[in-house]
């Protein structure tokens, strides 16, 4: 199973990268949800998907899950969701003030 997991954020880094390497703002956008969704899919992959019971003190198991990598994917879900959120605030207004989300054609006529 980690094996199939690992495919599955490969794919997700793969597309996230083409889409980070396009020239609209939108497509990098998604392109770096891509990416994270893809780091949150190896970090769960990378932990092994084990089944085991809740780590409680009380209870007598035989094998315990580790929380530790859940609680990082967590806070990383967290920080990618404001991240993105953020993106496409500053994107729409990027859009509202120039007219057009097109890197090339933001970056202006005397840069070259």
């Amino acid at each position: 199973m980690e094996i199939l997991m690992t495919i599955v954020a490969g794919t997700l880094f793969t597309s996230g990268v083409y889409l980070i390497l396009s020239k609209t703002l939108l497509r990098i956008i998604m392109g770096l949800s891509l990416f994270t969704h893809g780091v949150h899919i190896m970090l769960m992959s990378i932990n092994g998907l084990k089944r085991g019971a809740a780590p409680l003190l009380e209870e007598q198991a035989a094998s315990y899950t580790d929380p530790v990598p859940q609680a990082l994917i967590l806070t990383s879900i967290v920080i990618s969701f404001s991240l993105t959120a953020f993106s496409l605030v500053l994107a729409y207004r990027t859009y509202k003030e120039h007219g057009t989300d097109d890197v090339e054609r933001l970056r202006g006529q005397d840069h070259e």
